[in-house]
């Protein structure tokens, strides 16, 4: 990541967020900025985590500041490497390098001795409720809490006790330490929450060293101060949660113990410490989606989708194989904004953004995917030329291409209508049509098989129509698109659609959950064909199939000689249409 602001031309962004750094940045509060994006290794990155990426590493790239990656793993009974790589590959994909790879398990160390300087400070205790009793004492949202029975034991015992947790000495389950803050707190969270719990489960990183394992706010708040951030960015249910982030920061205050740093030295990272501010803004939701990392690992552990990257899913592995481009992405969060105010967006505003990106950039090549055979016959049979096509209407630095053209050709089947429906501009039985950049063809004969199914047409091209001849201003209903059938590679076309059939899957009205809105028709997959310069397509690399849709070559499976495309989005919002 660059070190250096944005240029000067760019357009200045003035969300709150960023008027809040450009305030302490002229105040002197601060002299350089530091953000991180701190996801949990628990599960694959999902669109709403975009918004996220871009406003951690977008705001520390706009004012010459550093972003850290840390990965939260204080959990370790619900992580894996997997999600780490994922997280790592997906926010490179973004276009985004870190400053620092950072672990919270890189702080087990300094959370330790802070928590055992809390308890001396007599602002800790070790608690003997089980979790259940812990409930029934916190109270209400109009009902103080209770003092825990153990809250008033001494510093000594408490001391004993935790080091004795640390030691692995107590089963998972048996003690937790606490804050000591106020149970009759108005914010549940001020309620003596937990800071550590014990867990006798190995951890990605630290092996088995630890059995015991901070609470998320806990070492959120800690990391945050360990590694100095300036601004510390989250969604807005964290909001209750700022007053013990804050709670945590103050009380330990790491600036003024660095003693409790020493652990980082032995680890080889700085010895770092900041007064962090929390900012809270709403978190990026659509419609026809579901964002919660529990649904999302239903769906892959019961086999609802083909995994993390099933190009139906809102993950960002997903939708990179859908077909979503960086750019399209960082154009949805710009027109999103940044507020502080939760909604349901609409889907078609993430669809649109991937349109009009791709609109702009993506290359055109023709395809047919539901293909019937079309024969010229006042073409010779061994007959073949090459027509030159533009790879973009709109801009000509992308070239030129060569697209062989012969007497048989394969057309959508949608193009022809034996009793053509009003209003249809298409292909009919004495009706003429012209072939992009071939000319006009008249239909002469519908070849039908034993159930009565058009399998080919018998056409005639107008030799004086090709493009650049008198001809070629006859005035004709419509323009088809067509591939050559000598020519043409068969293709895997891989339809995807929404996943879900209603726009809040997650209403669970009349005993229905999100399982049962799920759309059977959310792929399918037929062959069709492409033409050669379609099939040599790069992995990954994405086209308007023209007159069909965006698709893209398949990240993993796509080969030259057996292409496979998924289509990411149509040409126009078919769901507005259905509506």
């Amino acid at each position: 990541m660059s070190d250096s602001a944005t240029s000067t031309d760019a357009p200045i962004r003035t969300d709150f967020i960023r008027q809040i750094v450009r305030d302490d940045l002229a105040s002197g509060k601060h002299s350089a900025i530091k953000t991180r994006f701190p996801p949990e290794p628990n599960g694959y990155l999902h669109i709403g985590h975009a918004k996220a990426i871009c406003l951690d590493f977008g705001v520390a790239q706009e004012f010459g500041g550093v972003c850290n990656l840390r990965l939260d793993d204080t959990n370790p009974a619900r992580e894996d490497p997997e999600y780490v790589r994922a997280i790592q590959d997906d926010v490179r994909w973004l276009g985004f390098d870190w400053h620092s790879l950072r672990h919270a398990s890189d702080y087990f160390g300094v959370y330790y001795l802070a928590a055992e300087k809390l308890i001396r400070d007599g602002k800790a205790f070790v608690c003997d409720l089980t979790a259940e009793q812990v409930r029934e004492y916190r109270g209400s949202l109009v009902e103080p809490g209770r003092n825990s029975p153990f809250r008033e034991r001494s510093v000594e015992e408490n001391l004993d006790l935790f080091r004795r947790m640390r030691a692995g000495e107590f089963p998972d389950g048996a003690r937790t330490l606490r804050a000591k803050i106020d149970m009759a707190s108005g914010n549940i969270n001020l309620r003596d929450p937990a800071l550590y719990r014990i867990k006798h489960v190995e951890h990605q990183n630290t092996g088995s060293e630890w059995p015991i394992y901070p609470m998320y706010d806990f070492a959120h708040a800690l990391g945050d101060a360990v590694e100095g951030i300036t601004h510390s960015l989250c969604t807005l249910e964290f909001e209750d949660h700022r007053p013990l982030y804050d709670w945590c920061v103050d009380n330990v205050d790491l600036a003024g113990n660095p003693e409790l740093l020493e652990p980082l030295v032995a680890r080889g990272l700085p010895k770092e410490a900041g007064k962090p501010r929390q900012i809270e803004f709403s978190r990026l939701n659509f419609n026809y989606l579901v964002m919660s990392k529990r649904k999302l690992m239903a769906l892959v552990t019961d086999r609802l989708v083909d995994g993390w990257d099933d190009p139906r899913m809102p993950t960002l592995q997903g939708i990179r194989r859908r077909g979503y481009t960086p750019s399209a992405l960082k154009l949805m969060v710009e027109r999103v904004g940044i507020s502080k105010q939760n909604s349901l967006l609409d889907i078609s505003i993430l669809e649109g953004a991937l349109r009009d990106d791709l609109d702009a950039h993506a290359p055109r090549r023709m395809a047919v995917i539901d293909p019937l055979k079309l024969v010229l016959t006042n073409l010779d049979a061994g007959f073949e030329e090459t027509l030159t096509f533009a790879n973009h209407p709109k801009d000509e630095a992308q070239g030129e291409r060569s697209i062989p053209f012969s007497r048989e050709l394969w057309i959508e089947r949608e193009d022809f209508e034996e009793v053509p429906p009003k209003g249809f501009k298409r292909l009919t039985l004495g009706g003429e049509v012209r072939l992009r950049g071939a000319g006009i063809v008249r239909c002469d004969e519908a070849v039908k098989d034993a159930d009565g199914r058009v399998v080919e047409l018998r056409c005639t091209l107008d030799p004086e129509s090709r493009p650049g001849m008198e001809g070629a201003n006859r005035k004709v209903k419509g323009t088809i698109h067509w591939v050559s059938a000598q020519h043409a590679v068969a293709a895997e076309v891989r339809l995807y659609d929404r996943l879900f059939t209603v726009p809040d899957p997650d209403n669970d009205e009349g005993g229905k959950t999100y399982v049962d809105y799920l759309n059977p028709d959310s792929r399918k997959v037929v062959t069709g064909y492409v033409e050669p310069a379609a099939a040599q397509a790069a992995k990954e690399q994405g086209f308007q199939f023209e007159r069909l849709g965006y698709f893209v070559a398949d990240r993993y499976d796509h080969r030259s000689d057996a292409p496979v495309f998924n289509r990411s989005v149509t040409l126009r919002d078919t769901w507005a249409q259905k509506a």
